[in-house]
């Protein structure tokens, strides 16, 4: 019985000690990777590269991997009817965004995001930043740059950051011609990551924080938050502003607009003074479980890929699903279809909540346009374009987040929910204004089914605009991009 024993203890000791050298294996296979990776840029470093280069083709020299993977971002998405290079026109899809945008300059022209590569390309044609001919007919200001370009970190440091804001949008053009590269996330030297725009860390500041001591994993997180991230553009200067003084939620940050007393915009119909959301994603991410458990933006947006003994995180920033056994699969142990499908239920169900609380929200502002129409006074309508301001904030808070109902379902589902309520309540008080006024029959609403009906409805005169701006792309775009290369400051990705 004892010689059984110790023979079964010797089994146990040389299964434990057999495990242990195949942890410590692949642990010395993972450092050993990563040696070569280093290795591989250590000793084959084709150019020195110092200070701000925006130019992200030099970097593609010593990083011809990460590099290419960049370039990729103009490849077809992971489904057909999505391409990576094509932008979907929102508005002519949910026309009734143009009707709550009236006003704004994004009722004009609003299409999902494409790729890093196309930043420049479509801030420049897009409607919104108009078509000046002269800084003096610019309708927007430099801080529509901002999250565009490594040219923007490049100025910032050579003329100082609040010379780069106090200027019209189109004082830069000649200066801002690379699209969103190696220079916005890296150390030149290094390449370790780093925060290249300054509101990330002016926010971290004022919430007594210190960005410096993030760790290298919250650092591939929050590279991406200095531009992917609600902000404003505060007082004259137009200087961008993370709101997050008082929290990430969508109740913190409306607080602190009210008690800044901050509006984006007045609607043209309602007048109601309105808060447009920029694109939220890092604050709602923030909320989902995939952040709690320590998952970064990188984890699934950048995964690793290998290229023989060279472990290298892929440039090619899309949908996680593209590539489900480089994300989703490194964790999860559930087939791609279920992964997928797991994804478009959480989509179909944040999206039901989405539509109901556009529709609702067109009825408040074309309601309130008939109520100022029958006489109704401020005093009136005060609680109903408060509420209005509350609903839309909440539905343009998630709408305007790329993924919202896949990083924080939870929660995303929750604020929708919210806003459709508020705007009930908005509509109801309005009933009550035009009910005081003897009206109590339905208010006719406008054929709005299409985007050109919505726009026109609202005042727009879109061909005129496609008109000024053809002859802003063909005779000061050329100039721009001519002095840039005179100076050098221009690299053909």
């Amino acid at each position: 019985m004892e010689n059984k024993l110790k023979s079964w203890q010797s089994w146990l000791l040389f299964g434990g000690a057999m495990t242990l050298l195949f942890v410590l294996g692949v642990i010395i296979s993972s450092l050993m990777e990563r040696k070569a990776e280093v290795a591989d840029v250590i000793y084959n470093k084709k150019v020195e590269i110092t200070g701000i280069e925006s130019r992200s083709p030099i970097f593609g020299e010593n990083y011809p991997r990460e590099y290419q993977t960049w370039v990729d971002t103009t490849a077809t998405d992971y489904r057909t009817e999505f391409k990576g290079n094509i932008a979907i026109d929102e508005l002519a899809q949910h026309p009734q965004m143009a009707i709550l945008w009236a006003g704004c300059a994004f009722s004009k022209d609003y299409s999902t995001p494409r790729g890093h590569m196309y930043a420049l390309e479509d801030v420049v044609h897009s409607l919104r930043t108009g078509a000046p001919m002269s800084t003096a007919e610019d309708i927007q200001s430099a801080s529509c740059w901002v999250c565009k370009s490594p040219d923007v970190p490049r100025l910032m440091e050579t003329i100082g950051v609040d010379s780069f804001y106090n200027n019209k949008w189109s004082a830069w053009g000649s200066e801002i011609v690379n699209p969103v590269g190696c220079a916005d996330c890296h150390e030149p030297e290094n390449m370790e990551l780093h925060i290249s725009r300054p509101a990330l860390v002016e926010a971290f500041l004022r919430q007594g924080k210190d960005i410096t001591r993030a760790t290298p994993q919250e650092m591939r997180s929050l590279v991406c938050a200095q531009c992917h991230a609600e902000y404003f553009f505060k007082g004259d200067k137009k200087y961008v502003t993370f709101p997050w003084d008082k929290g990430l939620t969508v109740e913190a940050i409306e607080q602190y607009y009210d008690e800044a007393e901050f509006t984006d915009n007045i609607h043209k119909l309602s007048r109601a003074p309105l808060l447009k959301a920029q694109h939220p994603d890092y604050e709602i991410y923030r909320m989902g479980i995939h952040a709690q458990r320590g998952v970064s933006c990188a984890d699934c947006h950048m995964p690793y890929d290998k290229e023989g003994g060279v472990k290298y995180s892929d440039h090619h920033i899309q949908n996680p699903l593209a590539v489900v056994e480089r994300t989703c699969q490194t964790c999860h142990r559930d087939s791609k279809e279920a992964l997928c499908n797991n994804v478009y239920e959480r989509q179909q169900k944040a999206n039901e909540l989405r539509v109901l609380l556009e529709n609702e929200l067109v009825k408040a502002h074309i309601e309130a346009k008939f109520a100022w129409e029958q006489g109704a006074n401020e005093d009136e309508m005060k609680e109903a374009l408060k509420l209005i301001r509350q609903a839309q904030w909440r539905w343009d808070f998630c709408v305007a987040s790329h993924g919202s109902s896949f990083h924080a379902p939870q929660e995303t589902m929750r604020v929708l929910g919210h806003g459709l309520n508020r705007a009930f309540q908005a509509r109801m008080a309005i009933n009550k204004v035009l009910q005081s006024r003897g009206y109590t029959e339905d208010v006719q609403l406008p054929d709005i089914s299409t985007k050109e009906k919505a726009q026109r409805y609202i005042g727009l005169d879109i061909p005129a605009e496609k008109v000024a701006k053809d002859k802003f792309l063909k005779e000061i775009v050329p100039e721009w991009l001519q002095k840039a290369k005179a100076n050098g400051r221009f690299a053909k990705q």
